[in-house]
């Protein structure tokens, strides 16, 4: 997920805007092209913080699991929203938070998250059986690509899901298995097997043209700003 999607002015503009009374949160949205969530958000940090909760020290936010498991147990008694805990603790977003909860829900631990400790280092590693390999892929791919989110919700390194998933791209589930020998080859393998792998780059080809056109529907709105 990208970061700083929104000018840090347009979203202390927007808060305003709504907390002053001059729009409904659909008006808004469509008035600063955003969504009708983020302009609720941003009215609740605002309310809670100020225009401090918009300004953050560089790097990542650090989070211990004791925070992550009080943030969750609020919103699943009912204490308060998704929405509500992410204004009121000021979390970096909705997605960050519904990553906890999801972890909760799956009997997964909640772990202090260090950002002087990255997914991208090696000691993140850990063993996976390749049911867990299919669906860290399947997950990245169904949020853009997002490789260190993705290693973030699963507690796997960055190099993990980037290797993951460029072996699916390539050939498909059977490159998710265990193997230290090397894959066949196209010319190695039968015709049914060349017309997957086939179909699979074709499909990637295709997720990449169009997250190609999102992006630069998303610059030429930037643009207009």
């Amino acid at each position: 997920m990208a970061k700083n999607k929104y000018p840090i002015e347009l979203k202390i503009e927007v808060a305003k805007a709504y907390l002053d009374g001059k729009g409904s949160t659909y008006s808004l949205a469509q008035k600063y092209e955003v969504g009708r969530k983020s302009v609720e958000v941003w009215a609740k940090k605002y309310c809670e913080h100020g225009e401090s909760a918009f300004y953050k020290k560089p790097g990542n936010a650090k989070y211990t699991s004791e925070f992550k498991m009080m943030c969750v147990e609020k919103v699943l008694s009912g204490v308060g929203s998704v929405d509500d805990i992410v204004a009121k603790y000021n979390i970096s977003s909705r997605s960050v938070l519904l990553s906890w909860i999801s972890k909760y829900n799956a009997n997964r631990e909640l772990k202090d998250y260090d950002p002087k400790r990255e997914v991208y280092m090696a000691e993140a590693r850990r063993k996976t059986s390749i049911e867990e390999r299919k669906e860290i892929v399947e997950y990245c791919i169904k949020h853009n690509r997002d490789y260190k989110g993705t290693a973030r919700i699963y507690d796997v390194s960055y190099s993990q899901v980037y290797s993951w998933v460029k072996k699916y791209d390539e050939n498909g589930e059977e490159g998710l298995t265990d193997k230290r020998g090397r894959q066949k080859t196209d010319d190695e393998v039968d015709e049914l097997e060349r017309l997957r792998r086939e179909n699979l780059r074709l499909k990637r080809q295709l997720q990449e043209k169009d997250m190609a056109v999102e992006l630069l529907k998303k610059v030429k709105e930037f643009e207009r700003m």
